[in-house]
């Protein structure tokens, strides 16, 4: 593939917009007394401004959280990258739950009453995300909503890529969104018995990437992340996208993963392939030169050119440790620096994939990372370069983007 580059980028998360203090010792994560639970929300002074989207179309009024999330980054990331409305553009915005919010209060509205409101169908559908994000951008393209689970915003990349490899789009934009910060979603991961049952007072109710834990520790959260995409090089890039690799491995059951995670091992070894092997990679020099020299020619050298990887580590025990046990098939001994944000702001569902790329954005700009509290020793690269991303969901499948500084 030829590399993508990234002109615009933005986030909300419980660290606020653009993660703004992502690399801090910190966690932002708070327990909820209503919730009676651990959660990851975001900022009420961010929340205020996001919500008063509202004010400014009256058929915002009637829109799910989700939906105000997904146009507030979206607008966030368009104008970074130089986008106006009206401009020729592909949108693809995913979420695992979709308006959750309203979907409740719509139907214990129902409950009571035995009547729907008027708005109820088109205010929770799926659909509904992308459709008012290119209602709001006024893009001349297609957009698209998906969901397939935690995956779901690495999915959308994964499908912008298609669209600008084809030449189908010279410009895409991807995002994922999640506000479920709700009492049946919340009792729905309880059931499942991977949810935190850390008390008020713990240090750390997510013990992401925590390979010790002797019991699972996940910790919802909310918010939503957007890139643009654009085929080529560009002087304005944050980064680049140079590898994609996604795989479904069979399951056992609904939830299941396997104990080497065999979806991990496809994806990643995808991911790096299409960066490093095979013909030239036009617009990206380094690439070109190595290959050139054939510096890179077998999947071993190839590792060795990956400097870190944001973990999608949800902080379960099985899911934790099969994404590791994956990662030191493909490296071996000497693996590369390995971190998460999900103790940090929690497991965004549907748009955690894409936050973990914020993150390493952020990362390849600032030269900065942090090492996962719960994991030692830890690789120190002199320098980043190139970032695996991972995200995997319900279904098994798996998705991993390498992307590499501009």
């Amino acid at each position: 593939m030829q590399p993508i580059a990234i002109t615009g980028s933005a986030s909300v998360s419980a660290f606020g917009e653009n993660n703004s203090e992502v690399f801090n010792q910190k966690h932002a994560l708070s327990f909820d007394q209503n919730l009676h639970a651990w959660v990851g929300r975001l900022p009420e002074s961010l929340k205020t401004k996001i919500e008063s989207l509202r004010n400014e179309n009256r058929n915002f009024q009637a829109l799910d959280a989700s939906v105000l999330y997904a146009i507030y980054v979206s607008r966030l990331a368009a104008r970074q990258a130089g986008w106006e409305k009206g401009d020729a553009f592909g949108i693809n915005i995913g979420s695992s739950r979709g308006a959750t919010q309203l979907f409740e209060q719509y139907y214990d509205a129902f409950v009571k009453t035995g009547k729907a409101e008027t708005l109820a169908s088109p205010s929770t559908t799926l659909g509904n995300i992308a459709s008012w994000v290119a209602q709001d951008l006024q893009n001349e393209g297609p957009e698209i909503s998906h969901s397939i689970t935690c995956s779901t915003a690495l999915h959308a990349l994964l499908n912008g890529v298609a669209w600008l490899q084809a030449g189908m789009c010279d410009k895409f934009l991807v995002g994922g969104s999640e506000a479920a910060l709700t009492p049946f979603t919340i009792a729905q991961m309880q059931a499942l018995k991977t949810y935190s049952r850390a008390g008020e007072d713990a240090d750390f109710p997510c013990l992401s990437f925590d390979l010790e834990k002797t019991e699972n520790t996940m910790v919802l959260g909310e918010g939503a992340a957007s890139i643009c995409m654009e085929k080529g090089t560009h002087e304005n890039a944050l980064a680049y996208i140079t590898g994609v690799g996604y795989a479904t491995e069979a399951l056992q059951h609904a939830v299941s993963v396997s104990a080497e995670a065999t979806c991990f091992q496809k994806s990643m070894r995808m991911a790096v392939e299409s960066a490093f092997g095979g013909a030239e990679n036009d617009g990206i020099s380094a690439f070109a030169e190595m290959k050139k020299n054939s510096q890179i020619s077998t999947f071993a050298e190839m590792t060795k050119n990956i400097d870190a990887v944001v973990m999608h580590a949800p902080g379960t025990i099985l899911g934790d440790q099969s994404e590791y046990k994956a990662i030191q098939k493909l490296f071996g001994d000497k693996l590369p620096l390995l971190t998460t944000n999900k103790w940090k702001i929690g497991h965004t569902f549907g748009a955690s994939g894409l936050l973990s790329l914020d993150t390493a954005i952020q990362m390849l700009q600032t030269q900065k990372w942090e090492e996962a509290p719960f994991f030692s020793p830890q690789a120190k690269p002199k320098e980043l370069k190139n970032i695996l991303v991972n995200a995997v969901g319900f279904g098994g499948n798996a998705v991993s983007i390498l992307i590499t500084r501009a």
